[in-house]
């Protein structure tokens, strides 16, 4: 297949955390606007909107494709269309408009992703995020996600050795980077003893996941104008996915090796080589640290270290902010927050701003490689981009 090399030309991110005060339609619209108005474009220009968002009854907006149509009067019969692969519904939603821009329907594409989750219980927000599991196995559909991972880390125990210290280590990184990230929910520093030890404030969720291994139930909209190379030339920043990958794994556990993460390293070496660049010429991460045990596995699904010795990028400090490959500036999943059907979207927002110098106090200096890796149910939907900048 023949890709034309998409660019990234706006973007849009709310805060993410617990808002009140914002329905699933106040987020979509204000992320759509945001982007607009980054990117310089009328409204009028866009030929077709794209929503990632999971919802799975976390709240009455079924049918929202449309509501980002509330951005603006000129995007009235445009046509809309929504995408959900679970928590990677945002990148679902990104590589459906590249598609259409790929397949010469579209030059501009308007994508959003946006979740509204905190008006339910914490109970019900994880049954509806059970949902995405297999449901047609007792066994497993009895499962809740933070049990998914809880197995996951008791099988590395017996494969390998005992992963809690290295989750601990990457849940005080992730805090550690949501400090400078005033979008994040949590802006809260949480030590490494802090994190590695069960008690009041930190307590067993899943055995042996603690609740500083676990993501946040947020609520948070982000959003992207994405254009072809013809329109790409005509706007001030630029940012091309380079390479691009989506690998789709059995949904069953029964059927696989769940700690092989073999759908997460196809989708990542896959979009690497499509790139033309090799791991090395990255010069930073965003990934799906939905559990802390997530982020560990996917550092040895990156190839940055052998399975079972993940541990090392981060005793080594490849993964730290003044490392070789620094992994969730932004404080990922875990600190900045997960929004389900926003997170794929934030993740290229963030990865954008970025490479166009418009990170603030996440800036690093010279980047202009950034690798996003979002990840839906336990390793089912894999979907990982390459992008370079091209103009600030």
């Amino acid at each position: 297949m023949s890709d034309q090399f998409v660019s990234i030309v706006g973007s849009g991110h709310t805060k993410f955390g617990r808002l009140d005060a914002l329905s699933l339609e106040d987020l979509i619209v204000s992320a759509a606007q945001e982007a607009l108005a980054e990117a310089q474009l009328d409204a009028s220009d866009v030929d077709a909107v794209y929503l990632g968002n999971f919802n799975s009854g976390l709240v009455p907006d079924s049918f929202a494709s449309s509501l980002i149509h509330q951005a603006s009067p000129k995007l009235r019969f445009k046509p809309a269309t929504r995408c959900e692969n679970a928590c990677a519904s945002g990148s679902a939603a990104i590589f459906s408009a590249m598609n259409a821009i790929n397949a010469g329907e579209a030059d501009v594409v308007l994508v959003v992703g946006a979740e509204k989750m905190t008006s339910r219980s914490t109970p019900e927000v994880t049954r509806a995020l059970a949902g995405a599991g297999y449901q047609n196995d007792a066994a497993e559909a009895a499962l809740s996600f933070p049990e998914l991972f809880g197995i996951a880390a008791q099988q590395y125990t017996e494969r390998y050795q005992s992963p809690l210290e290295a989750m601990a280590h990457i849940a005080s990184k992730n805090h550690h980077n949501a400090m400078l990230n005033p979008l994040a929910q949590m802006h809260r520093e949480m030590d490494f003893e802090a994190c590695n030890t069960v008690s009041d404030k930190n307590p067993l969720v899943a055995p042996p996941l603690r609740l500083t291994d676990c993501s946040l139930i947020s609520d948070g909209a982000a959003a992207l104008v994405l254009v072809s190379p013809r329109r790409a030339k005509s706007f001030q920043r630029e940012v091309a996915i380079l390479g691009k990958a989506h690998i789709s794994d059995l949904l069953p556990m029964s059927t696989r090796d769940f700690l092989a993460f073999e759908g997460p390293e196809m989708a990542l070496k896959n979009a690497i080589a499509n790139a033309g660049i090799t791991l090395d010429d990255i010069n930073f991460a965003e990934v799906h640290d939905c559990f802390t045990i997530a982020e560990l596995l996917i550092y040895e699904a990156m190839g940055l270290t052998p399975k079972g010795q993940g541990y090392r990028a981060l005793n080594d400090g490849t993964v730290m902010r003044d490392g070789a490959l620094p992994v969730n500036l932004s404080g990922g999943l875990k600190a900045k927050g997960h929004p389900v059907g926003a997170t794929g979207v934030s993740m290229h927002a963030i990865s954008f701003r970025q490479l166009t110098g418009q990170a603030g106090e996440l800036q690093l200096n010279g980047a202009g490689l950034g690798l996003v890796f979002n990840m839906g149910g336990a390793a089912v939907a894999n979907y990982a981009t390459v992008l370079e900048a091209k103009r600030a």
